[in-house]
């Protein structure tokens, strides 16, 4: 699967702060729980990757 294959499955999708300090994005989809925790530097890296995606997304012509 890459990440233009489309799927049609639904996922649960949390972001949030841990009490040690780091951010978690939490996805759950088919009774799958996968946590993810990145140091706050790194989750300020994928935050820019997403908005960047997002910016180059709007380019697209549909």
């Amino acid at each position: 699967m890459g990440i233009n294959s489309q799927k049609d499955i639904e996922a649960n999708l949390q972001i949030g702060p841990t009490s040690e300090g780091m951010v978690r994005i939490f996805i759950e989809a088919d009774g799958v729980e996968v946590p993810m925790d990145f140091y706050p530097d790194e989750a300020e890296e994928i935050a820019e990757e997403i908005r960047a995606a997002a910016a180059q997304a709007r380019t697209v012509k549909r």
